[in-house]
C-alpha cells in the first residue's frame, strides 16, 4: 500500500516507480538530440537484442508546463519488457513556449525517431505515438492534423497507431487561467482541439481513461471516439470505471502492473498493428481510407476496479 500511495503522488511517485524498475535486459541510449534546445533532448530504451521490434514514442503529462524524461524510466520498461523500442523524450513546455511549439517538438521527435531507431533495434516502419495526460494530447494532435508531420517531411502514414492515456483532446473553454495562458489568446484555443481535426485519415487508436479522472474528464476521450467513428474509423475505447488520472500511469509501473490490464491492452494493441501492412505501403491514392483497428470497441468494460458506472452518470467534460 505503501508503494501505490507513493507512485500516486506526483515527481515523487514517478521516482518510487523508477527505483523499482528492473534493469536487466534494459539497453538504454540518454540524452540524443532532436533539437537546438536544451529540452530537445530524446532517450531510446530497448529490449536486450531487439531486431525490427515495434517502436513506441512516449509523451509524458505535465499541463505542458512540466516534465522531466528522466522520471519515466517506468514506462519505457512497461514497453521494453513487451519487446518493443521506447523513445521518450522531453519538449519544450510553458513559459517558454506557446501552443504549438511543443507540438511541432512531438513531430520533431518522431521524425528523428524515424532516422535512428534501426541502430536500437527498431523497425521505423512499426511506428506508434502514445502520451499520458498533456503528452496524449500531443500525440492527438499529430495523429488528427497531418500538417504537424508534413511540416518535418513526413505524414501520418508513418504513424501505425495512436494510444492515448487520459488526454484532452476537447477541452474548451479553457477557464483555468494557468492553462489559457499555455494556448495563448481564446482566439487561437480551437486550435488546440484535437477533435477539430478529425478525418479518415487518423491511425488506428487506442484510448483508455478513467472515469475516476476529475483532472481530464473520461468524455474527452468520449468525444474522440466518437468523432474518429463519425468520420469511418474504429477506435478502441475503454473506460474503467474507477481508474484515476494518476492510476492511468502509475500501473505502467512494475510493481501496480497487477492493478489493472492496462499495460496488456496497449501491447496487444500494438503487436495488432504491427502485424499488418504499413498503411499506404503498396497502395495508391485511392486507397485513402482510415487504417483502423480491428478490435472495434466504442466502449469496453474491463477487468479493473470494482464496479462499473452506467455511462449516464458521466460527468461533464472540463478544461484538463
Amino acid at each position: 500500500m505503501t508503494v501505490i500511495a507513493a507512485a500516486l503522488s506526483g515527481c515523487a511517485g514517478q521516482q518510487v516507480l523508477n527505483a523499482f524498475t528492473p534493469q536487466r535486459g534494459l539497453e538504454k541510449a540518454i540524452n540524443l538530440s532532436y533539437g537546438d534546445h536544451p529540452r530537445q533532448r530524446m532517450d531510446i530504451y530497448s529490449p536486450a537484442g531487439a531486431s525490427e521490434a515495434p517502436v513506441v514514442v512516449f509523451f509524458y503529462g505535465g499541463s505542458w508546463r512540466e516534465g522531466s524524461k528522466d522520471l519515466y524510466e517506468f514506462v519505457a520498461q512497461a514497453l521494453t519488457s513487451r519487446g518493443f523500442v521506447a523513445v521518450v523524450p522531453d519538449y519544450r513546455v510553458y513559459p517558454d513556449v506557446q501552443f504549438p511549439a511543443f507540438v511541432e517538438d512531438a513531430a520533431g521527435v518522431v521524425a528523428q525517431a524515424r532516422q535512428v531507431v534501426h541502430r536500437y533495434g527498431g523497425d521505423p516502419d512499426k511506428l506508434f505515438i502514445m502520451g499520458h495526460s498533456a503528452g496524449a494530447h500531443l500525440a492527438a494532435m499529430l495523429a488528427t492534423d497531418g500538417r504537424y508531420l508534413q511540416a518535418v517531411g513526413g505524414s501520418r502514414a508513418w504513424l501505425r497507431g495512436f494510444i492515448g492515456l487520459s488526454g484532452p483532446y476537447d477541452f474548451t473553454p479553457i477557464k483555468d487561467s494557468q492553462i489559457r495562458a499555455v494556448f495563448g489568446p481564446e482566439s487561437e484555443h480551437e486550435k488546440a482541439q484535437p477533435v477539430n481535426y478529425v478525418d479518415g485519415q487518423v491511425p488506428p487508436t487506442l484510448l483508455l481513461h478513467g472515469e475516476n479522472d476529475t483532472v481530464v474528464y473520461a468524455n474527452n476521450s468520449r468525444d474522440l471516439a466518437q468523432r474518429i467513428a463519425e468520420e469511418g474509423g474504429r477506435p478502441t475505447l475503454v473506460i474503467y470505471p474507477k481508474m484515476s488520472h494518476q492510476k492511468m500511469i502509475a500501473v505502467f509501473g512494475a510493481p501496480l502492473r497487477g492493478l489493472s490490464d492496462a499495460v496488456d491492452k496497449v501491447a496487444s494493441f500494438i503487436r495488432e498493428q504491427a502485424r499488418k501492412p504499413r498503411p499506404g505501403a503498396s497502395a495508391g491514392p485511392a486507397a485513402a481510407r482510415p487504417a483502423v483497428s480491428s478490435d472495434y470497441s466504442f466502449e469496453t468494460r474491463p477487468i479493473d476496479d470494482e464496479d462499473p458506472r452506467p455511462a449516464e452518470t458521466r460527468p461533464e467534460p472540463v478544461e484538463p
